[in-house]
C-alpha cells in the first residue's frame, strides 16, 4: 500500500528533509505540500523549488488547507511550523479524517490540550513528539533508568541550538526532564536558568540551561552530580536527517491507525 502524505512547512528546515526523503521511499507518495499563506511561491512545483527536479506537486498555502486536502486526499499529514498554525492545521486535518505526526515545539499547555481534543473528537490517529531522532528516544529511555537508580544526584540539563530557534528551552529538554521527574521517587520542580545572589542549589529542581548560537542542529546534556562523582548523557545531532528518519517511521506507523494519540516510545517499540 503507498501512504499519501501531505506536508506542511514544506520549504521550512525540517518540511524540506521530510519532503526529499518522502520522495525515496515507493511506499510513500507526497501528495501536498503547504506553505504559510500567500506564499510568493505558490503554484510552483516543490520538487523544483527543493532543488529535487519536478515531482508533480504545487505548492499551496495554508489559507487553502481544507481545499487541498479534499482535493489531495492524503493519508497522513505531517507539521512541523509554529504552535499557532499547528492548532489550525490540526482542527482542518482532523475535520478531514486525515491522521497527523506533529513535531512542532514550543506548545502552551492550552494549546496541547486544544489539540489533543480535537485529535479525540474527530476519531483520528496521531504522532506528537518533541523529538523524532532514534537516538534521542533512546537517551530518554536511559534518563527514566538513571532517575530511578541515581535518584538522589543533583540533576541539570543543557541544551543547545542554533541562533533560529525561536523557542526556550527546546521540546527535547522539557521532556527531559518532564521523563527524569515522573521516576523519581521524590518531588521537584522545574526552573529555568538562574541569576543573582540564591543561596546554596535548592535538592527539590531540576534547571534547565538554554544556549543558542551558530549552526548547532541539537545538542542535550544531563548530568547526575553526587558527592564525588558526576555522570553525564549527551546527544548530539549532526544533521536534520535523524529527526527525518524518525518521522518517516511515525508515517509508516500512523498510516493504518484508526484512532488515538501516540508518541515515539509507540513507534519504536520502547515502552516497558
Amino acid at each position: 500500500m503507498v501512504i499519501k502524505v501531505a506536508v506542511t512547512g514544506a520549504l521550512g528546515r525540517m518540511g524540506s528533509g521530510i519532503i526529499k526523503t518522502i520522495c525515496q521511499h515507493p511506499d510513500l507518495k507526497l501528495v501536498a505540500a503547504v506553505e504559510v499563506p500567500n506564499h510568493e511561491k505558490r503554484g510552483e512545483d516543490v520538487g523544483k523549488l527543493l532543488g529535487i527536479g519536478e515531482i508533480g506537486v504545487a505548492l499551496e498555502t495554508a489559507d487553502r488547507l481544507e481545499d487541498v486536502l479534499k482535493e489531495s486526499k492524503p493519508d497522513v499529514l505531517v507539521d512541523f511550523t509554529a504552535p499557532e498554525a499547528t492548532v489550525k492545521t490540526v482542527k482542518v486535518s482532523a475535520s478531514h479524517g486525515v491522521n497527523l505526526v506533529i513535531g512542532t515545539t514550543g506548545f502552551t499547555e492550552e494549546q496541547r490540550k486544544e489539540i489533543e481534543d480535537t485529535i479525540k473528537k474527530h476519531g483520528v490517529a496521531a504522532v506528537i513528539s518533541q523529538n523524532y531522532a532514534i537516538g534521542v528516544n533512546i537517551f530518554f529511555k536511559v534518563l527514566e533508568f538513571l532517575a530511578r537508580k541515581l535518584g538522589d544526584y543533583d540533576i541539570e540539563i543543557v541544551e543547545m541550538h542554533h541562533r533560529y530557534k525561536k523557542d526556550a528551552p527546546s521540546g527535547t529538554a522539557l521532556r527531559a526532564a518532564e521523563i527524569i521527574k515522573n521516576n523519581l521517587d521524590r518531588d521537584v520542580s522545574i526552573i529555568y536558568g538562574r541569576v543573582g545572589i540564591l543561596g546554596e542549589r535548592k535538592k527539590d529542581e531540576i534547571c534547565i540551561h538554554a544556549i543558542r548560537g551558530g549552526d548547532v542542529v541539537g545538542d542535550h546534556t544531563v548530568i547526575f552530580a553526587g558527592d564525588g562523582e558526576r555522570l553525564e548523557v549527551t546527544h548530539r545531532a549532526s544533521s536534520r536527517q535523524a529527526f527525518v528518519n524518525g518521522v518517516i517511521l511515525a508515517v509508516k506507523f500512523i498510516a493504518g491507525k484508526k484512532e488515538g494519540i501516540y508518541n515515539t516510545f509507540d513507534v519504536l517499540g520502547l515502552r516497558d
